[in-house]
């Protein structure tokens, strides 16, 4: 990445300010009562008040971080190590198992967010291994194949260490989702079916130095298509959350050992817009690298993703058609390999017009009548 390609460069109107302003107010939430065996899991007074805090972030920013998590700070100490291990390697080496369309997980280099290349390099890893998808994109064909990971002869615990940080992550992410659950009035088991063949993934980041850090992004604007984030970032930090209230993009100033977490589409669409998935970016910087390791929690291939039927009524109807996580995943991860001519799927492409959903309060009320 010595000479810059104009394919990173970012449009105007979405190249990062050279002064950002910090986002002191994304909440910091102590899961403590929940993480450590020796917590007072009864206490019905704490619990309550923890799930109205991930209720309130939620609801609020779509962005929280979590401290006393329960994920041992060494599991997470190996991966950073391993990942750098790997990035550290000579290009050839990376490139051994590099992704393809037909070997859709492992090292990449020339990643597009928005049809504009990311500043970075990723080494993807699914959970679930192999995990159980579409073979195709189109509607149509019912042919499903199996993703499996690659895995880089160096370093050599290179898999042990990913797997035992993706059962971490899993224990984290099924914690979170029970908050959520709660949070909504509903039974913490909720969402737990959803994931028995998950399609979660780890993905590692390599920010490398960029000469042109007001021009191009790590990663450019978007929102996550998955369930939920769990983001561990290092003490660089270059995450930018865009605030709901304003449309300002705030940068989250890095915290020792938390995880940053994000509502992804699927909850926004679960929730009928109770949550909202939130825009967010990776900034990049002329004098240090920046490592992160994200993990995205995606329920199984056959889930038809829709709003929960306990959260929908007669006033609140339905806002989204529901549509096929799998056939939804596999669309989208076409724009990981050809620069698409439109934009690639979104929720809101299935979003029932407003005009639709006066028309079914309409009729539901004139029937109660």
């Amino acid at each position: 990445m010595g000479e810059v390609d104009p394919a990173f460069i970012q449009a105007q109107e979405h190249r990062p300010k050279p002064d950002f302003t910090k986002a002191e107010g994304i909440p910091l939430i102590d899961l403590s009562i929940i993480s450590f065996p020796n917590s007072n899991l009864d206490n019905d007074q704490a619990l309550g008040g923890l799930v109205e805090e991930i209720g309130d972030a939620c609801k609020n920013w779509g962005f929280f971080q979590v401290i006393n998590h329960g994920v041992p700070l060494a599991k997470r100490q190996n991966i950073e190590k391993a990942s750098r291990m790997f990035f550290y390697q000579p290009l050839e080496e990376k490139r051994k198992v590099r992704r393809t369309e037909e070997k859709v997980l492992g090292y990449y280099d020339t990643e597009h967010t928005k049809n504009v290349r990311d500043w970075k390099e990723v080494f993807d890893l699914n959970v679930q291994d192999p995990t159980v998808v579409p073979a195709s994109y189109k509607p149509d064909d019912e042919e499903l194949t199996r993703w499996f990971n690659q895995w880089p002869e160096y370093p050599a615990d290179m898999r042990e260490v990913c797997e035992d940080y993706a059962k971490e992550m899993e224990k984290l992410g099924y914690k979170l989702m029970e908050l959520i659950a709660l949070s909504l009035g509903l039974p913490d088991d909720r969402f737990h079916g959803f994931f028995k063949e998950q399609t979660s993934f780890i993905r590692l980041n390599h920010y490398p130095p960029c000469p042109v850090p007001d021009l191009a992004l790590g990663v450019g604007r978007h929102k996550d298509a998955f369930a939920l984030t769990i983001l561990a970032q290092d003490d660089v930090g270059g995450l930018e959350v865009k605030r709901k209230t304003d449309g300002e993009w705030l940068w989250v100033k890095p915290t020792p050992n938390a995880y940053i977490i994000n509502i992804g589409d699927i909850i926004q669409v679960w929730s009928n817009d109770t949550y909202e998935s939130v825009e967010h970016r990776a900034m990049v910087n002329s004098g240090r690298e920046r490592f992160s390791i994200p993990y995205f929690l995606g329920p199984a291939h056959h889930t038809n993703v829709q709003p929960l039927e306990e959260l929908i009524n007669q006033q609140n109807p339905a806002k989204y058609r529901p549509y096929n996580w799998g056939k939804f995943l596999v669309t989208r991860k076409r724009s990981n390999f050809q620069k698409l001519d439109v934009e690639n799927i979104q929720i809101r492409h299935f979003k029932i017009p407003e005009s639709e959903q006066a028309e079914k309060l309409d009729r539901a009320l004139s029937i109660k009548q």
